[in-house]
């Protein structure tokens, strides 16, 4: 009796631990208290929204995307031994932040094909500090005894009176604390525009890294990678509420969080019942289920680095950078791969002050293991032996003297497909319009239709000063087709459909501007080859192109309006030398004022009127600016809408 009772109550406690292995954040919560709390917070909170969908308004290619790097402290409370986590875990969770936040996490590849082409590269990466807030070095880890037992959600862990430690300086530094929480709860992490005492993400060290102490089913790092999605603007993916938004275009609805790892497909019962994108980070799944981020998601996150971001003072923060004198050296950054074939790429990063050589790591992207490459003299190194149409990620450590960097966060490359041909085409997969790849204009590379099923799309971008477009197609191996498309819409603007290899040009001259136009070649009832490439080169023009073959004479253009489509304002010439034309179009009349910014985000030009409805046009003198990139802000009271602007003089 008392056995068979025993046995019962053991099953009763398995199922009920079972049962109790669903995540829980507090993010939300949190909100709600400092909500009430502060009522100047919603405010900040608007205005945060208000610039974050400037942001996202703001064409494709007018954005600077810049990779962010992020220098992290992590904040270690603890009372038992256990809670004392490692270097090791903590270690192995920056890894996982920097492979999940740059779409580099191996599993992503489960990602169901409906969700495949959605899969974003935040561009932000993360380093434990190098440097702490009064210059002195540091290894970004800091460790405190406490005698509390556990921790809530009321932020006791963040502060030192309370037993925590205090919070680094929010404008250089991620704090993430390290705790034991009571109940369920996993973590929670604090939205922009909260208090900067308290700004930061706090996890369990149950629930911390993937080695360790960290246990299943969250033992893969997802619980900071959730939170620090908070920590970036991002909301749950159900929005908190049933059939709720989370301020994202392209999730789907979700009907509440899912939890454990749902079967796919796994339906909404909200409108239209969509396919839930249930390994989405945001989501409440465990994880070893949850592998991706969207591009809409990543917009959010950008808009907090961009000019007038909450936490675009990230940028310049010195926190990655050993302190001077220290004897220690730099990251590596500006990591890129050039002269990409099938079996080898060139591998470049920028020099550091102070370096006497640098060490290369190399490996294909699904596997483990590294391949080193150490003492290399200068600042880039052409790599061999790879494997056609494969992804590699690589990673670079300084070297000075005896003392040696952390390696840098990793970047990433994919070979050209087998038979490439010697071909510089780096834009596959382009198969689809949804997965077109931007190109630049005015100029020439080669790529390849590899196969019979392979169709390349392209994307650009013309501007109000040279808005006439010429498309070239040439050294055709067969009979090659290219069509133009512009936005949303499928009707074919022009086409160039001549037989056999002769050459493909294609005109198209339009007095509407756009930052979608697309171009779609393929051969003819699916000819390809393996070896041979086309050449390809998108001319655009001020003057209209001629359509009779012919070079000579002015073509004759009638006055007709230029159209700005998904275009804000216009701007041209862009580069500029000496003078650009800001011309704002108004459906009435408004005050109006027009910014141009340094990278800096120091204002360097400014013109304040009130202009009609209409067009209206304002004229600025760039010639004395100094060389380089700037930012063109028109606020119109409702509405802010930035461009880039590169003065060449």
């Amino acid at each position: 009796m008392i056995r068979n009772l025993l046995l019962a109550l053991g099953a009763f406690m398995l199922l009920a631990l079972n049962a109790s292995a669903q995540r829980v954040c507090a993010a939300h919560d949190v909100l709600e208290q400092q909500l009430l709390e502060n009522p100047l917070l919603q405010e900040m909170m608007e205005e945060i929204e208000r610039h974050t969908e400037g942001f996202i308004n703001t064409p494709e290619g007018v954005h600077e995307r810049v990779q962010v790097t992020i220098p992290v402290v992590v904040n270690v409370i603890w009372n038992t031994t256990a809670e004392n986590i490692s270097d090791a875990q903590i270690q192995s969770q920056i890894d996982v932040l920097n492979a999940d936040f740059r779409a580099l996490n191996a599993d992503r590849l489960n990602t169901p094909s409906i969700f495949s082409n959605l899969i974003a590269d935040f561009e932000i990466n993360f380093c434990l500090a190098t440097q702490d807030p009064s210059g002195n070095a540091t290894t970004g880890i800091r460790r405190q005894s406490t005698t509390r037992t556990s921790f809530s959600s009321n932020d006791a862990m963040k502060y030192t009176a309370q037993g925590g430690l205090d919070a680094w300086d929010r404008n250089k530094y991620l704090n993430l604390w390290v705790c034991d929480l009571s109940g369920t709860l996993l973590g929670y992490a604090q939205f922009p525009g909260g208090s900067a005492a308290t700004d930061g993400v706090v996890c369990d060290y149950l629930y911390f890294g993937t080695v360790g102490v960290a246990a299943a089913p969250f033992d893969k790092g997802r619980t900071a990678t959730h939170e620090v999605g908070h920590w970036l603007n991002l909301r749950h993916i159900w929005g908190d509420a049933t059939c709720g938004s989370d301020l994202v275009s392209d999730t789907p609805t979700h009907n509440t969080s899912n939890g454990g790892c749902p079967s796919y497909p796994h339906y909404s019962t909200c409108s239209g019942a969509p396919v839930e994108m249930t390994m989405n980070y945001m989501d409440y799944t465990d994880d070893a289920c949850m592998y991706m981020f969207t591009p809409g998601q990543k917009a959010r996150a950008q808009a907090l680095f961009a000019t007038g971001g909450s936490r675009v003072s990230l940028l310049s923060s010195p926190g990655c950078q050993p302190p001077s004198g220290g004897g220690g050296c730099a990251v590596a950054s500006g990591l890129n791969a050039t002269s990409i074939a099938q079996t080898s790429a060139t591998l470049n990063w920028g020099a550091v002050s102070g370096a006497t050589s640098y060490n290369l790591q190399v490996k294909l992207s699904s596997s483990s293991t590294w391949t080193t490459f150490t003492g290399l003299t200068g600042t880039s190194s052409n790599i061999t032996g790879l494997t056609a149409n494969s992804t590699y990620n690589y990673q670079v450590q300084t070297v000075c003297g005896g003392t040696s960097a952390a390696y840098s966060s990793a970047a990433s490359f994919t070979t050209l497909a087998s038979g490439g041909g010697g071909c510089t085409d780096t834009y596959e997969s382009n198969n689809t319009k949804n997965t077109a790849k931007v190109i630049p204009v005015n100029t020439t590379f080669t790529a390849q239709i590899a196969s019979s099923s392979d169709v390349d799309w392209y994307k650009f971008a013309n501007t109000s000063a040279t808005r006439n477009i010429k498309i070239d197609l040439t050294t055709l191996p067969f009979d090659y087709d290219i069509r133009l498309y512009r936005g949303t819409n499928n009707s074919v603007l022009a086409s160039s459909l001549n037989g056999g290899t002769t050459d493909e040009t294609l005109i198209y001259n339009t007095n509407t501007v756009s930052t979608s136009y697309y171009a779609k070649v393929e051969g003819y009832q699916g000819v390809f080859s393996t070896t041979q490439c086309y050449t390809m080169r998108v001319s655009l023009s001020s003057s209209a192109f001629r359509t009779d073959g012919s070079s000579d004479g002015e073509v004759e253009e009638l006055e007709i309006p230029v159209v700005f489509e998904n275009v804000p304002f216009g701007m041209f010439p862009n580069p500029a030398s000496n003078h650009i034309t800001v011309e704002v179009p108004m459906d009435t009349e408004a005050d109006v004022q027009v910014s141009i910014f340094d990278p800096s985000g120091k204002a360097t030009l400014q013109q304040h009127r009130v202009l009609g409805k209409g067009d209206n046009q304002m004229s600025f003198d760039v010639s004395r600016l100094p060389n380089g990139i700037y930012f063109v802000e028109v606020r119109n009271g409702k509405s802010l809408n930035t461009r880039k602007l590169v003065v060449q003089n």
